[in-house]
């Protein structure tokens, strides 16, 4: 399959926008990226709002589809462009497990990782989406063990979706950094797309800084 939609990035340095750029750079296709600066509030301008009123990063438009949510992102655009060979096939026996992955990282491992974040105490093992957060943490871990990737010798768009989730979420003391999971890290951070990314990402993130300290200065 080919297409030529246009796709558009609404996106903010160094946010879960960051993924998804990296995986349309792994898809090696164009793309366009409108960029906010979150440090200013753009992303709370109505203009925006009206393509996420969440106002979250990321979203993508391609073609006339808008698509918000990581995993509905990665799980969109790795299956528009299947030459890259980032997403098992509807007939794979691996597509099952892919899709699992992906569903989740939104599902469980965000909601335990805010949990955590805002040191809340959670509900029973029924009352959570992810039962707890050492279970969950385990789970991961044993897959990984497995490696090198999720689906075990195969590279897909999940693993970079939970190579970045886990180094951020390592970064700031979220998730312990067992070897399996530094291993992976190292692995996913290796890569061309995710060094390149990072990179302008951190010029552009301190450039969005300084504009936001300068519109902030009261005017003398």
């Amino acid at each position: 399959m080919t297409t030529n939609q246009e796709i558009t990035l609404f996106y903010s340095p160094q946010t879960r926008a960051t993924g998804t750029r990296i995986l349309l750079e792994e898809l090696n296709v164009p793309y366009e990226l409108h960029v906010l600066n979150m440090k200013a509030g753009e992303q709370r301008r109505p203009e925006y709002l009206t393509i996420n009123p969440l106002g979250k990063v990321p979203a993508v438009r391609a073609g006339d589809t808008l698509i918000t949510e990581q995993g509905a992102i990665y799980l969109y655009l790795a299956d528009l462009f299947p030459q890259a060979g980032l997403a098992p096939s509807l007939t794979n026996p691996d597509r099952g497990a892919y899709v699992r992955w992906l569903f989740i990282y939104g599902s469980c491992f965000e909601p335990a990782i805010h949990d955590r974040y805002m040191k809340r105490e959670p509900g029973s093992l029924n009352e959570t989406p992810y039962a707890s957060y050492d279970s969950l943490i385990d789970m991961l871990e044993v897959q990984l063990e497995k490696g090198p990737y999720l689906l075990g010798e195969r590279f897909t768009a999940a693993d970079l979706l939970w190579g970045i989730a886990l180094t951020w979420t390592t970064m700031f003391g979220l998730v312990e950094a067992r070897p399996a999971f530094q291993r992976y890290m190292d692995r996913i951070g290796a890569r061309q797309s995710v060094q390149t990314v990072t990179a302008e990402d951190a010029t552009m993130a301190a450039e969005h800084e300084a504009a936001a300290a300068a519109l902030s200065k009261p005017m003398s």
